[in-house]
């Protein structure tokens, strides 16, 4: 059974925290439904990589299934991911209050775990480039996690900017507690919703600072919010058949530069191709290489570079490290 009922309470500007609207889900009225993929695909290393940047208070994340809250128009709920068992495929748990969004629903959960990708296809051409052949053969299944939500996506790229993945993720889970809204399911861990860029637009630099952020991405954050909700920008894969485009509507905004564009771009616009060539741990894990080295040694691994940054990431930081050194002597003059 699925109970909805809204309670209203003081809102107080000064704090921005907001109360007046609590959903609540409850009971086991759901249904399931498989959505398939093409094998192989790394399930572990999908959670693995969702879990380091948990959202805390919206997903729900464990070696074995992915959940979170939902919010899509006017329906909200929850779901849930596992993978089947003996099938190529994962299934995903919904509350029947997200039926009248199936297909946006559908859509977003194949987005954000990449249930889309030809991995034959994308091996086939990274295998051919000897720096990322070895890391190619030794995960064929990776795959580059979307996003559920693109402005959520966003928001949690530019708290990303020059700080650790679990810093980012820490500031980002004291944002949800003040500006999500609060919503009651059967799992305590699932109690918010993601916040609306209609809110953080209202907020100020103040707002946002006194959580953790640093001026400049409290006015990139409100910046995007802003964005959003004109219409100028928007975060959705299914609206942007031009990468290109979007990547400079980003750049416009302060504080966001190429990295934060294409890290976004990888992730929320599902663009293949994406590239953060300034990234450090890429430069890093290349053996200590410069962003423009970076960007020649790409041009080989087209149109699947955003691919190529999974693997790249995948490197152990006690494991032997890529580098231009151990190249041939006509590799390395290309790259120079």
């Amino acid at each position: 059974m699925v109970i909805r009922r809204t309670l209203q309470c003081d809102y107080n500007s000064d704090d921005f925290e907001r109360f007046d609207d609590v959903s609540i889900v409850t009971g086991t009225d759901t249904s399931a439904l498989q959505l398939s993929y093409r094998p192989p695909y790394d399930w572990p290393g999908m959670l693995a990589f969702l879990k380091t940047r948990e959202l805390k208070g919206v997903e729900w994340i464990t070696d074995s299934f992915y959940s979170r809250t939902v919010h899509l128009g006017e329906h909200k709920g929850w779901i849930k991911v596992t993978q089947a068992k003996h099938r190529n495929a994962v299934m995903l748990e919904f509350t029947h209050s997200l039926t009248p969004v199936l297909s946006v629903l559908l859509r977003r959960v194949r987005d954000l775990f990449d249930l889309n990708a030809q991995p034959d296809i994308i091996t086939q051409l990274l295998s051919k480039d000897k720096v990322l052949a070895p890391l190619v053969y030794a995960n064929p299944g990776m795959r580059v996690p979307g996003a559920f939500k693109g402005f959520e996506m966003g928001l949690r790229a530019i708290l990303g900017q020059q700080v650790t993945v679990k810093a980012a993720t820490t500031i980002a889970g004291r944002l949800i507690a003040v500006f999500g809204e609060s919503f009651v399911t059967p799992y305590p861990e699932l109690n918010r919703l993601t916040p609306t860029p209609a809110l953080i637009a209202q907020a100020t630099v103040d707002d946002l600072a006194r959580h953790g952020i640093l001026s400049a991405r409290c006015k990139s954050i409100i910046a995007l919010a802003q964005a959003e909700i004109s219409g100028r920008l928007s975060l959705d894969s299914s609206t942007h058949r031009d990468p290109a485009a979007a990547i400079e509507r980003l750049v416009e905004l302060p504080g966001i530069g190429q990295w934060t564009a294409h890290y976004i771009a990888m992730r929320a616009l599902r663009w293949p191709d994406a590239f953060p060539k300034g990234d450090i741990a890429v430069l890093n894990n290349l053996g200590g290489i410069t962003a423009k080295q970076a960007e020649i040694m790409s041009q080989a691994w087209r149109p699947w570079r955003s691919y190529a940054v999974l693997h790249i990431w995948s490197i152990k930081k006690d494991a032997v490290k890529i580098s231009v050194a151990a190249l041939t002597n006509r590799e390395r003059r290309e790259v120079r």
